[in-house]
């Protein structure tokens, strides 16, 4: 797992134009949802301490049921794209427990979130959950979810080659986007590596100048490995309903 660090109660600074945001958010979400809410925290690089000018503000809103409170959205506000998801503290705490293919590019927002108003320890509560999962995780389970991946990365870069002979530059482009992509989560759930987002996930693996015959003598590595794990990307019809 990558050593990224839960960041729950520190203070934020409202000089900064994002927490200014926030804080403006969460005083409007608290004044006409007051008996909703549970917690309101922001996750990503305000989390980490690290935004800047062109960063987004990611805010969760933990409500106590369905149908409650604000609803989710996404627009730009005061120049500032905000990302509001909302959800019910039952649904948060039972996506922390599970394990998706998504989970190198999910896993952040569970374990590194800074609270707005979290009175009763939610996001820690959240994150435990989590962390309590991935101890229990067995390797088998990283490499199913691995195999998922490469496979809609394989058939990605399977596209892209057969779409860069016939020219079409500009579609190859866009499903090399997604081979990499998903060659970047195989990377991540076999070492149990997650990733700040999408960007981070090509960078950190080295995928993100990697062309197209660098990218498929990695898919063929990782096929490799995912056998070698028990796990292999080819099998007879009954391999299906593994």
């Amino acid at each position: 797992m990558a050593d990224n660090d839960a960041v729950l109660s520190d203070d934020y600074d409202v000089a900064n134009p994002r927490w200014y945001l926030a804080t403006r958010l969460r005083d409007v979400l608290l004044h006409r949802w007051s008996a909703d809410i549970q917690a309101i925290g922001v996750h990503g690089s305000m989390a980490h301490g690290d935004d800047t000018d062109g960063s987004d503000l990611n805010v969760v809103v933990v409500t106590y049921g369905k149908s409650t409170g604000p609803r989710s959205a996404l627009r730009r506000v005061d120049g500032t794209l905000v990302d509001l998801t909302v959800t019910t503290g039952e649904d948060g705490l039972r996506r922390a427990r599970e394990l998706t293919p998504r989970w190198p590019l999910v896993a952040d927002r569970f374990v590194t979130t800074k609270d707005l108003f979290d009175p009763r320890g939610w996001f820690g509560g959240q994150r435990d959950a989590h962390l309590g999962k991935l101890a229990e995780a067995r390797p088998a389970e990283f490499s199913a979810l691995a195999r998922r991946n490469w496979c809609v990365a394989a058939a990605a870069h399977a596209r892209a080659v057969r779409l860069a002979e016939w020219y079409d530059t500009d579609a190859a482009l866009v499903l090399m986007a997604e081979a990499r992509l998903h060659t970047a989560m195989v990377a991540g759930l076999l070492s149990r590596t997650y990733f700040r987002n999408r960007a981070d996930a090509v960078r950190r693996t080295g995928l993100a100048g990697a062309d197209m015959t660098e990218l498929g003598a990695t898919l063929k590595a990782q096929a490799e490995d995912l056998t070698a794990r028990g796990r292999p990307v080819d099998g007879p019809l009954s391999a299906l309903f593994e």
